[in-house]
């Protein structure tokens, strides 16, 4: 009677529905964060752009995003601390959720990157808010699991962006996704917020979401930097590897052409298996770092294999995408052990901009992987990122400190 009571009521904590709605407004995140990417080409021919101004065009609206990503992760991360992880919650996705509806409109180049720059101001809040807020309110044995389920199921809206471009015109995809947004809004009546938010709400002695008391304390940046450099090589993975499949299909001589948009898919299809998976790794293991760890050799073996392995089908190369995308499924546990390495008065601060800041590297990352084709081969150009990447994202693992069990209810000073 015991074992089933307690089962019951791990089901009833893991279906609740903080959990359901911190879940779908990442799977709505993902879908919006990668729909650009997928409908830039159409999008902007059908602006009357050549196929030349598409290409430049493209990046700088794709720049304008992460810029804002970047910016919305601070803003963001700030309002957690000082207003709730609700308001985060439910402002990130009503933000992003007009803008995309307002993307569906658009007419010009200009104003694309305008809206495409509010959303990743909007984007860049779900997660960690969802995490915080996830972290908070589970019981310490779950967490893990919890964060995880967010995550797995979040990170399917990549599936769904790709094959909703497939079956609808672009502009109604973006109509679906802020659709989507404002209609998971209507959830938020059922949530509540965290005990341990409200806690420490009307202490006004209690310095609340300044961000930028994570560079003042040495001992307190370390921690925070590492948090970000475990974070490396997932974007490596989707940044580079599947991003740039197509260039490395051609430097393996694979005959027919790899379509980067397809590679994309297939790898969130594996990271959303890997990100269910590391939740109950980490609760069987006890261990937070030691999940992370496991996870990211599998991934740094398979990107060898990748690279060097001699594949020459695209059936091959998309299934080690597959392969490539479950390893990184530690995405939500580092995002996890973001929020668990900071007290209560700057934890969605810290989670918050820490996923985002590890989404702004992918920059320094193709700059690096430019620079070295100068030089190297696609294959070794690929393989010198890689390898910086996941030299960085070992140390940080290994010399963290564990959270596994951590008791959250305590402050920062």
């Amino acid at each position: 009677m015991h074992n089933t009571l307690t089962q019951k009521t791990t089901l009833q904590h893991l279906l609740s529905i903080p959990v359901i709605v911190a879940a779908l407004g990442y799977f709505v995140d993902i879908y919006d964060l990668l729909l650009f990417g997928i409908v830039r080409i159409p999008s902007l021919e059908s602006m009357g752009l050549s196929a030349a101004e598409v290409s430049t065009t493209g990046a700088s609206i794709l720049n304008w995003q992460m810029t804002g990503l970047l910016l919305g992760g601070i803003l963001w991360g700030v309002l957690g601390d000082k207003k709730g992880r609700l308001s985060v919650l439910f402002g990130s996705i009503l933000t992003y959720s007009i803008a995309n509806i307002a993307c569906g409109f658009v007419q010009s180049p200009d104003m694309y990157k305008i809206l495409r720059f509010v959303a990743g101001i909007g984007l860049a809040g779900e997660l960690g808010a969802g995490i915080t807020l996830v972290s908070e309110i589970l019981p310490k044995q779950l967490r893990a699991i919890g964060t995880s389920l967010v995550a797995g199921v979040g990170l399917l809206g990549a599936v769904a962006a790709y094959f909703t471009v497939e079956f609808f015109d672009w502009r109604t995809a973006y109509f679906i996704g802020g659709g989507m947004g404002i209609t998971l809004l209507l959830l938020r009546l059922g949530v509540f917020e965290s005990g341990a938010f409200e806690a420490i709400k009307s202490q006004k002695r209690v310095e609340k979401g300044n961000f930028f008391s994570l560079f003042t304390r040495r001992e307190r940046l370390i921690r925070y930097l590492k948090c970000v450099g475990m974070g490396l090589p997932t974007w490596f993975v989707i940044g580079i590897l599947a991003t740039f499949s197509n260039e490395f299909g051609k430097a393996l001589n694979i005959s027919e052409p790899i379509l980067p948009g397809l590679s994309i898919m297939w790898c969130y299809i594996g990271l959303s298996a890997g990100d269910l998976a590391s939740g109950f790794l980490s609760h069987g293991l006890r261990s937070r770092k030691k999940a992370v760890l496991y996870l990211m050799l599998f991934t740094a073996v398979f990107t060898g294999v990748y690279l060097y392995g001699g594949v020459q089908t695209p059936s091959m190369l998309y299934g080690l995408t597959v392969l490539l995308g479950f390893g990184i499924g530690y995405w939500a546990m580092f995002v996890t052990i973001g929020a668990e390495q900071f007290g209560t008065n700057l934890r969605a601060t810290a989670a918050t901009t820490i996923p985002n800041m590890v989404r702004g590297t992918v920059v320094l990352m193709t700059t690096l992987f430019g620079y070295f084709k100068s030089g190297f081969s696609v294959i070794d150009s690929g393989a010198l990122v890689g390898a910086l990447c996941f030299m960085i994202g070992l140390y940080c693992t290994l010399t963290i400190a564990e959270t596994h069990d951590k008791d959250l209810d305590f402050l920062e000073k």
